[in-house]
């Protein structure tokens, strides 16, 4: 099954790139890489807000994570000239997870992320990974993540 198609039985529309909020660049390609800059989590087209661990639980930061991911894959898109199928693996995910100094299921949270790209991608969606706690995202944002694709 085609990427266009296990999006469209998903249910998932993806989103235009958006535009940076600062001084960067949504992606850069070096060689067969393509380095996707941090997505914060949007949730109805607004920053998603929260702290996990104070006014966020791990199912909702899953969800975000889950939201980032989709948003991740339309900039990958762009940066695949529109053709996802050029996608030969994920390589790797940084999730940052807007949490308290007591809260420790940061990897529950990008679960939300790296399962859908699991779904989406197949074998070519596992992916290395981290997943750390910080004190603060850009916005108030509760997840931010980035991405590394190899590609044709």
């Amino acid at each position: 099954m085609s990427i266009a198609a296990k999006l469209q039985q998903l249910g998932i529309t993806l989103p235009p790139v958006s535009t940076p909020a600062a001084a960067y660049v949504p992606f850069v390609r070096s060689g067969k890489l393509v380095f996707l800059s941090g997505h914060i989590a949007r949730k109805e087209g607004k920053v998603w807000t929260g702290k996990l661990g104070a006014n966020m639980d791990t199912a909702e930061g899953a969800e975000a994570a889950r939201a980032v991911a989709i948003d991740l894959m339309g900039t990958l898109q762009a940066a695949c000239e529109g053709d996802l199928g050029r996608v030969r693996r994920i390589v790797k995910v940084m999730s940052l997870v807007n949490s308290t100094l007591d809260y420790t299921e940061q990897h529950l949270v990008t679960n939300g992320c790296s399962e859908l790209l699991g779904e989406v991608f197949g074998d070519a969606g596992k992916h290395a990974r981290s997943a750390f706690g910080v004190a603060q995202i850009p916005l108030g944002a509760c997840v931010e993540i980035e991405l590394v694709a190899e590609i044709d």
